[in-house]
């Protein structure tokens, strides 16, 4: 299949991702899985390939001796996106080494980011095309994860309704999948059948073509919705009914930001009580209050994620995280390439800035902290790894473990542990 590089608004060049005519089938994808000569051994240095299902490959590094090779199940699944397709790992919590399972796959789908429900069983990815069957839409795409190796097989793909998709998440039920549409200015939300699949779009909302729809979430209780939208310089703000999953434009519709903002990623804090939204074009991370009984947010502070003293010019904010424990929120930097690292008051919610980790890579896409909050692992979109870091739980501060994987052009990275884990 050609594929061509969308590129919704010209010049941005950190908001782009491939396009093309994809063909929606929904017959099961299935993937080589990596044991013998397809796992991937770390230790000592040394290199070792995996190679995928469609003849792509996937390496990793590390330094120091012993661990690297298959992981038992059991052991954390790590789930990486990108332009070159998913690709499933088996994690060592204890330092980040990933060994091969599964992948590339999906890959003429370009599926950049990843999603899976509350009870790990499905895992959805986006579509972020401009055309799908003759439709001119993105679309979104749901996996069976197999249980005994978290391995993934298509069940089926439907239309984002909107072109270029950019993010998707679960709500807290994981009965409704909500799409952020970057192209088509969109936000809709895709019931989640009892076997996985995924049914057509329950509510749509259209924001306009030029907002650059970004990001859709749920607040922690489930009955309100946020779209963040670039464009526009906004965070809509909507109702969602969990039972039928339509989303309807709250009082006030929107949080608007001064031009040229970009608010990208929002997060809620585990407390509910405040959210963070990491602003592209601005360089800035946002502390929002939150009301929980109107699902409305309201400024209280922002703080730079650059040093003192570097220009952002070169620079776009990416992704941002809160720790599990709530002491501290991070936000990725694409062109200085790092990870910003800020303490929360645990009053006010506002931040103070604790330092920055170069990410080893080029373009820190995406990163996710692990659920025991001892790891982070960064994809580094244009130098084409994802490299993993231990978590200082009394500092926040990251320091690189050594283990580094290759993995054509990451977008998305995310560790799933087993149920009950």
């Amino acid at each position: 299949m050609q594929r061509t590089l969308l590129c919704l608004v010209a010049g941005l060049w950190l908001g782009c991702g491939r396009s093309g005519a994809g063909t929606a089938n929904n017959g099961a994808t299935t993937g080589t899985s990596g044991s013998g000569g397809d796992s991937m051994s770390q230790g000592n240095g040394t290199t070792s390939t995996g190679t995928g299902s469609n003849g792509n490959s996937a390496s990793s590094t590390g330094g120091g001796g012993g661990g690297g090779g298959a992981q038992p199940t059991g052991a954390p699944l790590v789930y990486v996106g990108g332009h070159e397709g998913i690709f499933v790992f088996r994690l060592d919590d204890a330092d980040g080494a990933l060994s091969a399972v599964q992948g590339p796959l999906d890959a003429e789908m370009n599926p950049t980011f990843l999603a899976v429900d509350p009870a790990r069983q499905r895992l959805f990815a986006v579509n972020e095309l401009s055309e799908v069957d003759g439709e001119m839409s993105g679309a979104v795409s749901a996996f069976r994860i197999h249980p005994q190796d978290g391995t993934l097989e298509l069940i089926n793909r439907i239309s984002s309704k909107g072109r270029g998709p950019a993010h998707l998440s679960t709500d807290r039920s994981g009965r409704f999948v909500l799409v952020a549409n970057y192209g088509g200015g969109t936000a809709a939300v895709l019931p989640v059948g009892q076997e996985g699949a995924l049914g057509q779009a329950a509510s749509e909302v259209s924001f306009g073509r030029r907002t650059r729809s970004h990001h859709a979430v749920t607040d922690p209780a489930n009955r309100f919705a946020f779209v963040t939208n670039l464009g526009s310089n906004a965070i809509a703000q909507l109702t969602f009914d969990a039972e039928t999953g339509r989303m309807e434009p709250n009082d006030p519709p929107a949080l608007s930001f001064s031009a040229g903002t970009a608010p990208r990623h929002l997060e809620f804090h585990p407390n509910g009580r405040f959210a963070y939204v990491i602003n592209e074009s601005a360089d800035s991370i946002t502390t929002l209050s939150y009301d929980p009984s109107r699902g409305t947010l309201s400024a209280l502070d922002t703080v730079s994620t650059l040093p003192d003293g570097v220009s952002g010019e070169e620079n776009a904010c990416a992704e941002i995280q809160v720790s599990p424990s709530g002491k501290f929120v991070y936000g990725s930097n694409r062109g200085h390439d790092s990870i910003a690292i800020f303490a929360v008051d645990p009053e006010r919610g506002t931040l103070t800035p604790a330092g920055h980790a170069p990410t080893r890579g080029k373009t820190p896409r995406h990163f996710q902290i692990a659920k025991t909050g001892k790891l982070l692992l960064v994809a580094n979109q244009d130098s084409g790894n994802i490299v993993a870091f231990h978590v200082d739980d009394t500092t926040g501060a990251l320091e690189p473990t050594g283990r580094v994987t290759e993995v054509p052009e990451p977008t998305y990275v995310g560790i799933v542990t087993e149920p009950g884990r």
